[in-house]
């Protein structure tokens, strides 16, 4: 009996990263400034097929950026940042192949179940990605939203991602006390997220080695991909070589494609 099972991709990303993150723009921590525009790296992604890449906008006035990127490879990469009910078919019609979604869905920090139907009924469930991005609290992760600041009354578990799976295609999750910091993945919750999930999934925070993406591997069973931001040199790190992990990446995406 054959054992073979699929293997953890990289998803990349393109957005302000950071653990300090916070509501007060003068304590706002940015790792890095890019040199280069949302499109070049639109165009870096398509150039090596690393599709469902993650455009983020955080704050304002990015839309712009947003679409241009889009426009550089339709179809090719997901957007979020700001989406609700009333944009989410625009950004589609941008080029997004899917919008990504916090904050629309936890009213006052409280989960509307309301919203999540009517958002994935207007767009379908096919098009639609819950960030349900979180932090520790005690033995539990809560999703938090608005720049990580503000804690939500959803528990990320078995029960709420089996309910939010009926509603959308894909989970995007941050380990919002790792991100940006280049310390290490949360390997519980990244073992849990394995166990948990029935959707593909993308974990993001704390990786900083190329053998992090081996690691989600064996953790999750595969289940769970990896995404990494300040590593990268392409974002101004040094710890992770964008080439070397395209090659990495490549040797999982083709024994994904032999299980076809």
């Amino acid at each position: 009996m054959s054992t073979a099972r699929r293997r953890s991709v990289f998803r990349p990303v393109k957005q302000i990263v950071g653990g300090t993150l916070s509501g007060d723009a003068a304590e706002l921590k940015t790792n890095f400034v890019a040199r280069h525009s949302p499109a070049h790296f639109a165009r870096l992604y398509a150039r090596y097929a690393l599709r469902g890449g993650h455009v983020i906008k955080l704050g304002l006035g990015n839309d712009d950026a947003a679409r241009t990127a889009l426009a550089a490879w339709p179809g090719g990469l997901q957007v979020g940042g700001g989406i609700t009910d009333n944009n989410a078919a625009d950004w589609l019609g941008f080029g997004a192949s899917k919008v990504i979604v916090t904050s629309f869905l936890f009213p006052s920090a409280r989960f509307s179940l309301e919203r999540l139907q009517a958002l994935s009924q207007t767009i379908g469930k096919d098009k639609l990605v819950v960030d349900i991005s979180c932090r520790r609290r005690g033995t539990k992760w809560l999703v938090a939203m608005n720049k990580w600041q503000d804690i939500t009354d959803m528990e990320v578990c078995q029960e709420s991602l089996d309910m939010l799976s009926d509603y959308c295609s894909e989970f995007l999750i941050h380990a919002a006390d790792v991100e940006g910091l280049c310390r290490g993945i949360d390997e519980e919750l990244v073992s849990k997220l394995g166990q948990w999930v029935r959707i593909p999934t993308t974990y993001a925070g704390g990786a900083r080695d190329l053998s992090d993406l081996a690691l989600v591997d064996r953790l999750s069973g595969g289940r769970v991909d990896l995404t990494y931001g300040s590593s990268l040199d392409i974002f101004g790190g040094s710890l992770v070589n964008f080439e070397e992990l395209v090659s990495l990446n490549k040797e999982h995406a083709e024994s994904n494609a032999s299980l076809c």
